[in-house]
């Protein structure tokens, strides 16, 4: 077998690769392309899921970052059990073909308790005074003391939240490097994610981005840099692009202007109950599933949802089949924004009563994903200041909230999650092995073949 690292760079698209990124323009042009029809939902965990297994949704399980948990009438985001996909991986495949193979993850998502040789993954610590600390989870375990003792702690908060930075993919590539130096896996998997933070933040502006992929091309040529040492088969990827957008749309509050939701109120603030709601959104960057408590209703609400401004359109169970949705953790109805704007998960009719989760960065308490953490509030000049009270009340020992994300999801330029329509905002797959690109397009699905076969072709 071949030894073979595939970069995931978040992001990045033939609309993105010039200018800004010298070394992935002459990686490219030394090496052959094709670009990926993006799954739907075109969002992290679905698209790495459909990559990894060669299956559709319907088969691996992922309809999104995130799904209404029906027994526990709870939604969910960001889990890390590599048990909730439902395939086997590509790396299963491998390893029963060659006794000898060995793979490596690093970040890419659901990436504890899986069969892979070695992983890497953040993990947090949640103290009972509040605070959240910053780390990782391996396998073996004393790899995260391997790689944190020579790198440092992982940079948690350069990873998501407003302090987004290069500093979290640049730790990414170094233990990447390290891994391999320490067992030298046949197959590793390396998540670079910086495009995706300031493009969302500003979209596709070079004005706005120009830096950031200046600085995510270096990390790339370090990584390409090491690889190429040992011959390695390079393969460059992403698993979506992210567009333009300036119009949110707040589903969940449409929704209960209908008498769909059921709202409680505790301590003066609202929180959705999703177990007693007749119809609710779990919003998901540009798609959101419609989960409903009472079946009945399920033609008349696809009418009215059909009518929003800002819905391209509607999936029902023709639809989602036809998506390769069918799975019992899909919505009901799967709702497609337009190429303009977004879905939130925000419920409360005022901002008073928004719940305390939501002015702070918490990825598993939202019932939806919120693009807004990226954020501190731009009018409030005195918001660093602030941060800087809480964090040493915080080393004190006092419990406090580090509420300082707005509520203003008019702040989001670009998103991700229905399909483009240009092909040049497509994913990308780059190979340093142009054989082994035989088509200028592929489905998500096939990705999967041909990272197989940068494996088993030396």
């Amino acid at each position: 077998m071949k030894k073979t690292v595939v970069i995931n760079v978040v992001g990045l698209t033939h609309r993105l690769i010039g200018e800004h990124t010298p070394f992935i323009t002459s990686f490219l042009n030394q090496g052959k392309a094709c670009t990926i029809s993006p799954v739907l939902p075109a969002v992290t965990c679905t698209a790495q899921a459909t990559y990894l297994t060669g299956k559709w949704p319907s088969a691996h399980g992922i309809v999104g970052n995130g799904w209404y948990f029906k027994e526990e009438c709870e939604t969910k985001f960001w889990r890390q059990s590599n048990k909730l996909v439902q395939s086997d991986k590509l790396w299963d495949k491998l390893k029963a073909q060659d006794a000898d193979f060995t793979c490596a993850n690093l970040f890419w998502w659901y990436n504890m308790y899986s069969t892979v040789d070695y992983s890497v993954t953040p993990r947090p610590n949640y103290l009972a005074d509040g605070r959240k600390i910053p780390d990782v989870y391996s396998y073996p375990s004393q790899l995260r003391d391997q790689l944190q003792e020579e790198l440092g702690t992982f940079p948690l908060f350069h990873f998501w939240g407003p302090k987004t930075s290069i500093k979290s993919s640049k730790w990414i590539a170094d233990a990447a490097i390290r891994t391999d130096r320490y067992h030298n896996p046949t197959l590793s998997l390396v998540y670079l994610p910086h495009l995706d933070y300031n493009l969302q933040r500003y979209g596709n502006t070079f004005d706005g981005i120009g830096k950031d992929l200046r600085e995510i091309d270096g990390v790339v040529q370090q990584l390409i840099a090491h690889y190429e040492q040992q011959q390695a088969h390079i393969v460059l990827l992403s698993e979506y692009g992210i567009t333009n957008v300036d119009h949110p749309v707040h589903l969940n509050r449409i929704l209960r202007s209908e008498g769909y939701l059921s709202i409680r109120e505790e301590r003066g603030l609202e929180l959705l109950d999703m177990g007693a709601s007749k119809a609710f959104a779990v919003a998901d960057h540009q798609i959101a599933h419609i989960y409903l408590n009472d079946q009945s209703i399920k033609p008349q609400l696809k009418a009215q949802l059909e009518k929003i401004p800002g819905v391209d359109r509607v999936l029902d169970d023709t639809g989602i089949a036809e998506a390769k949705l069918s799975h019992d953790r899909c919505g009901d109805l799967l709702v497609v924004a337009d190429a303009n704007s977004w879905f939130t998960y925000y419920y409360w009719l005022e901002d008073k009563k928004a719940p305390d989760f939501a002015r702070t960065v918490d990825i598993h308490k939202k019932p939806g994903y919120d693009p807004v953490e990226m954020f501190t509030d731009p009018k409030d000049k005195l918001v660093m200041p602030k941060v800087m009270l809480k964090l040493a009340k915080k080393k004190l020992g006092f419990r406090t909230v580090m509420d300082i994300i707005p509520l203003n999801a008019s702040l989001i330029r670009g998103s991700h999650g229905r399909v483009p329509e240009r092909e040049e905002d497509y994913p990308v797959l780059i190979s340093n092995n142009p054989a082994l690109l035989t088509q200028p397009k592929v489905e998500a699905t096939e990705v999967f073949t041909i990272l197989e076969n940068h494996v088993l072709n030396k």
